[in-house]
């Protein structure tokens, strides 16, 4: 198999040249080229054709989220940005790029080794196999809120790679009447608050990072946090949140498995789950549970996602009950919560 070719863009000469050295002690990975800026990326992109570009945020000249507005429209190309705890990051993914790492603040050789090997090397391979700027939407069909107040129902959303923009799809078009959502997205800490901050600006619900003991509550969306497990309870007709930290779970904490089999368990036949795009598996067990415990359950489509992974394991599993493109998850949400007694 053909490595991965890679051209890193950073304007750190350092950095720079200490990731391409350690990216190529991976057999799967050939760095074509470096840059470091996005002058030098453009010209060595016509010349090299990577597969994949890992991408600064802040650099001189030209950030990176200007880089790929007028990058992507004529050379669409799978960026994994690396960033410091920035909230540009998040503009990054709404302007074409696939995934992001957090930049560490300990740039010696030993712990930049550790933290290319154990999260960029993952990043770049998932970005490989990503298809930018091929997708085109499906009809969407009209949101159809009646203004019911929907007691004692929960909707349970999880994601992974390319979720930022797909969860973004999805809750911008949720109106207030909707139930308490739960969502986990895989992210590093300290980004999914900054993320729960955007989604409540940009969105008609409330949206904010769960703490333990928050309560679920109509309108209102809880992102779990990135370092935190979060699991539904229920007490009476109120559901909260236990927020706790925990081993990895697939791989993941938060996980989306241990967030839909608390559903499962807490709202069971009353909750509607959402897998959305997303690299593994993490999740497709939770929703078979949320399945078997009577819930309605939606999967994102082949064509519409980033990483047909998630979906395509729960779909495989028998958990996935209604499988749509995701301008259409909305829709169906609602659809699904107006046929619920």
């Amino acid at each position: 198999m053909r490595p991965i070719r890679v051209l890193v863009v950073d304007d750190s000469a350092l950095f720079r040249n200490m990731l391409s050295q350690i990216l190529e002690t991976d057999p799967m990975i050939h760095v074509v080229a470096t840059a470091a800026d996005p002058y030098q990326a453009r010209d060595m992109i016509i010349r090299y054709e990577p597969d994949v570009m890992t991408l600064d945020v802040e650099m001189p000249r030209m950030n990176g989220i200007e880089f790929l507005k007028r990058l992507m429209p004529q050379h669409p190309i799978p960026t994994v940005m690396i960033s410091s705890l920035n909230s540009a990051v998040f503009d990054a993914m709404a302007n074409g790029a696939v995934d992001f790492v957090d930049k560490p603040a300990n740039t010696s050789q030993e712990n930049l080794a550790a933290w290319i090997q154990n999260e960029l090397i993952t990043k770049i391979k998932i970005a490989s196999t990503v298809k930018v700027g091929k997708y085109k939407a499906a009809e969407e069909f009209k949101v159809n809120s009646t203004g019911r107040t929907y007691p004692n129902k929960v909707v349970a959303i999880g994601a992974s790679t390319g979720g930022t923009e797909a969860i973004f799809d999805v809750v911008k078009k949720f109106n207030v009447d909707i139930p308490g959502t739960v969502i986990v997205q895989h992210m590093p800490p300290g980004f999914t608050k900054m993320y729960a901050e955007r989604l409540n600006n940009q969105c008609r619900v409330a949206v904010k990072e769960a703490e333990n003991g928050d309560i679920l509550e109509r309108g209102k969306i809880l992102l779990a946090a990135g370092d935190k497990h979060m699991r539904l309870i229920r007490s009476g007709n109120i559901y909260r949140v236990e927020c706790k930290e925990g081993e990895r779970v697939n791989g993941h904490c938060p996980s989306v498995d241990v967030l839909f089999k608390s559903v499962a368990s807490a709202a069971a036949s009353n909750a509607v789950g959402v897998i959305l795009t997303g690299m593994g598996g993490d999740g497709a067990l939770g929703m078979l549970s949320m399945r078997k415990a009577g819930a309605h359950t939606i999967g994102q489509d082949e064509k519409s996602c980033v990483v047909y992974g998630m979906p395509k394991v729960a779909y495989d599993l028998g958990a996935v009950e209604f499988q749509v493109p995701l301008e259409n998850v909305a829709a169906k949400v609602y659809n699904i919560l107006n046929s619920m007694p």
